[in-house]
């Protein structure tokens, strides 16, 4: 017992605790990447942001965001959730790119992460009433004429396909664009148990529904209920899925049920070569008129 007690905690603070993680590859940028520019322009400009906070949905902790309102006065605005171990400033390149087109661009920092307060990582599901409390805060501060994009990269792409499943979501969010994003928590979970630790998938790996047990006990939420194919089957808003051929880290795969579930009108993009995350930096020409062309189609 001791030793099956010690392995769920390791894997705990493994996918739970905020912490670093080894298995995550360094947010380094060269002069030589497609993506320098973006963030040359994100440092030099950060200053000048918006800072704003609020207590969380669901148990009081302090969350923070940047808010960068666009060069022009617009009530068009976009909602960035950012990835696994991420924050605000992880998300400088879509940032950039979003100020760029001219939208107002609210940039949180999820519980556990960032800025913001807690000791555990969400996986999107906690997370995901939190960025509907943010909507309304957005929504109160630039008018009842606002309108919204929700939009999300690996983890941030499953945090937004679970908002986009909840029956309170303000009206003034036209659609959502998911990037990379998992089909629920414990099926990426138990990719990366195989991916990383070459473990056999789940029923035959049995520390999932320990480390599931450890985690309502200590972040009180269930792994089982942070599904984002579940959530996106229930939107009936428009949603763009972008996934790179490439990813070893949420398997492509997962992307084809996410797409075929939501009931909204919907596109799927592929970006051939792309890696995880990687699929604006792969093409960031292709990516940014793809983006802003979904945008400009329901966001009048």
């Amino acid at each position: 017992m001791g030793i099956w007690a010690g392995a769920t905690t390791y894997f705990y603070n493994v996918a739970v605790m905020p912490s670093h993680k080894t298995f995550l590859s360094a947010d380094k940028v060269s002069k030589k990447s497609p993506l320098y520019h973006q963030n040359k322009w994100y440092k030099k400009n950060k200053k000048h942001f918006k800072f704003w906070k609020m207590k969380s949905a669901t148990d009081n902790i302090q969350l923070y965001a940047n808010y960068i309102p666009a060069a022009h006065k617009t009530n068009k605005n976009i909602v960035i959730a950012h990835g696994f171990m991420g924050d605000k400033d992880k998300m400088a390149t879509y940032v950039y790119m979003f100020h760029k087109l001219g939208y107002n661009v609210l940039s949180p920092d999820d519980r556990g992460q960032g800025q913001s307060g807690g000791n555990y990582i969400g996986y999107g599901w906690p997370d995901r009433l939190d960025y509907i409390k943010w909507m309304r805060k957005l929504i109160k501060h630039n008018g009842q004429d606002s309108q919204i994009v929700m939009f999300g990269v690996s983890m941030g792409g499953a945090t937004a396909m679970m908002v986009s499943g909840e029956k309170n979501v303000p009206s003034q969010v036209k659609g959502y664009i998911e990037d990379c994003g998992y089909t629920s928590a414990m099926d990426e979970l138990n990719y990366e148990a195989g991916n990383l630790y070459h473990m056999p998938a789940f029923p035959k790996w049995p520390l999932l529904p320990s480390l599931n047990a450890m985690t309502k006990s200590l972040a009180h939420y269930d792994l089982n209920d942070a599904s984002a194919l579940k959530q996106v089957a229930k939107n009936h808003r428009p949603m763009l899925f972008i996934h790179g051929s490439k990813d070893t880290f949420v398997p492509t795969k997962m992307v084809y049920p996410l797409y075929r579930a939501s009931r909204g009108p919907k596109k799927l993009v592929i970006v051939k070569g792309a890696k995880h995350a990687s699929s604006y930096k792969h093409n960031p020409e292709k990516y940014e008129k793809t983006v802003s062309a979904f945008i400009k189609q329901y966001m009048k």
